[in-house]
């Protein structure tokens, strides 16, 4: 999917696997409980949105705007949040400033030139 907004939509419980966004919106988005194992996102927006109890196993967040996103009880078992080389810092890095993580299952995530992580 390419360039589609799905800003403060309930897409709660939604269950897809293995689709590729890139540069979609989803601000504010209900995505409670949703399953999005092994999904890919470039450049996407999730600013505010709602991935508390998400299965995200072996998603991968290249160049996406986390922020103040709510991961708690997620499962990012296998994800990767990484960057997109845009040759322009910090344009193209993923960016999880003020985004709760308290429960989130973090085994084998993988890190990469994350802004707001804490170390």
């Amino acid at each position: 999917m390419d360039r589609r907004v799905f800003d403060g939509r309930d897409l709660s419980s939604v269950r897809t696997q293995h689709l590729r966004f890139d540069r979609c919106s989803f601000i504010g988005t209900d995505l409670r409980h949703a399953t999005l194992d092994g999904c890919s996102f470039k450049m996407c927006d999730f600013r505010g949105a709602d991935l508390r109890g998400a299965s995200l196993r072996g998603a991968n967040f290249a160049a996406c705007d986390l922020r103040e996103a709510d991961l708690r009880n997620a499962d990012l078992t296998g994800a990767r949040l990484g960057y997109v080389n845009t040759g322009i810092r910090p344009y193209g890095l993923s960016d999880v400033t003020g985004a709760k993580r308290a429960n989130a299952v973090l085994r084998n995530l993988h890190l990469d030139q994350v802004i707001g992580w804490p170390e």
